[in-house]
């Protein structure tokens, strides 16, 4: 049938989707509605149509969502953060949207609405879809991560990848329920100090136990003598000028291949460095040994001179890049 050149603008714009209250008030009467769906259209979400008869995209379902929550919804957590590529998934179920509050939190199909207070943020449009801002994406996707790990991961690498800055990140968390904040506040720290991966971070944390090393720096730039760069250590003890390094153990062609995993250190020796390299499940199941071994390590660096190596540390660096 044809449609209303009012109504057919406005399901072009929403990208071939439409509410069925939407074609009523556009002038299709609801026997039209009925009979062409399933036949021409198709039910996407209760009230929601699709004007075709194939199967909705990933953006057309987006689009759904939205119109299913209401004009003043936008997408959320998860939904949000993979949209924005922080994370991987983005073509998971459920839909995450937020409704400003007294709007009531349900459960819609595959759509997963939930009421907020937290209304005053600078939301992203494109097209028909409102989608909520970097920070409070990372918020609240690692609110909802399945484990502390995995919310660690995605605060971690949103901040050290430049994706969003810290104190925005630290605005979201700060006007939160507290419930599910600490792990998230915790990340924030990791990520703030430089580190780059959960590992790192573990790492970090378990040095400072340390009763006779000295204060640690995460992720530093060296350069040699001349001013060369130098491969960036994970961990850094400036005092003596001992690098740590979290290397994965990894297979290749059917056999483990550990040299192939520091052949990048090669550099950091060259110029007298002391390297200590070790695994990230060898931090969760043997933190004793592991810690041992970086007290070894830095006895022995501190056993002969510091070689000629400038460290810049990484909350340095952030500073000065504004």
């Amino acid at each position: 049938m044809e449609l209303p050149d009012l109504l057919r603008d406005l399901v072009h714009e929403q990208s071939g989707l439409v509410t069925r209250r939407q074609l009523i008030e556009g002038g299709v009467p609801p026997a039209m509605i009925r009979w062409q769906t399933g036949r021409r259209w198709r039910s996407v979400l209760p009230g929601v149509i699709l004007l075709e008869s194939s199967l909705p995209t990933w953006d057309q379902r987006l689009v759904a969502a939205l119109l299913a929550a209401g004009p003043s919804s936008w997408l959320s957590g998860t939904t949000a953060a993979a949209w924005h590529g922080l994370m991987d998934g983005r073509e998971r179920l459920p839909v995450h949207v937020l409704v400003p509050f007294p709007n009531r939190s349900r459960r819609i199909g595959w759509v997963s609405i939930r009421a907020t207070t937290l209304t005053n943020e600078r939301l992203v449009h494109r097209g028909p879809l409102r989608i909520s801002c970097r920070p409070r994406a990372v918020v609240d996707a690692a609110a909802q991560a399945p484990d502390e790990a995995a919310a660690r991961a995605l605060v971690i690498a949103a901040v050290q990848e430049r994706l969003v800055r810290v104190d925005d990140v630290q605005h979201w968390l700060g006007v939160r329920r507290r419930n599910g904040t600490l792990r998230l506040k915790a990340a924030v720290r990791e990520a703030a100090a430089g580190a780059w991966s959960v590992p790192e971070a573990e790492l970090a944390t378990l040095v400072t136990r340390s009763r006779s090393l000295p204060p640690v720096w995460a992720n530093p730039q060296l350069t040699d003598q001349v001013g060369r760069p130098l491969t960036t250590p994970d961990l850094w003890f400036d005092d003596v000028g001992m690098a740590v390094m979290v290397h994965s153990r990894r297979f290749h062609g059917g056999q483990l291949d550990w040299e192939g995993t520091v052949d990048a250190d090669e550099d950091l020796r060259a110029v007298g460095i002391e390297v200590v390299s070790v695994t990230p499940s060898a931090i969760g199941r043997e933190p004793a040994k592991v810690m041992a071994r970086i007290e070894s390590g830095h006895a022995r660096a501190a056993a002969r001179p510091r070689p000629e190596v400038t460290a810049v540390p990484r909350d340095f660096l952030r500073r000065a890049s504004g």
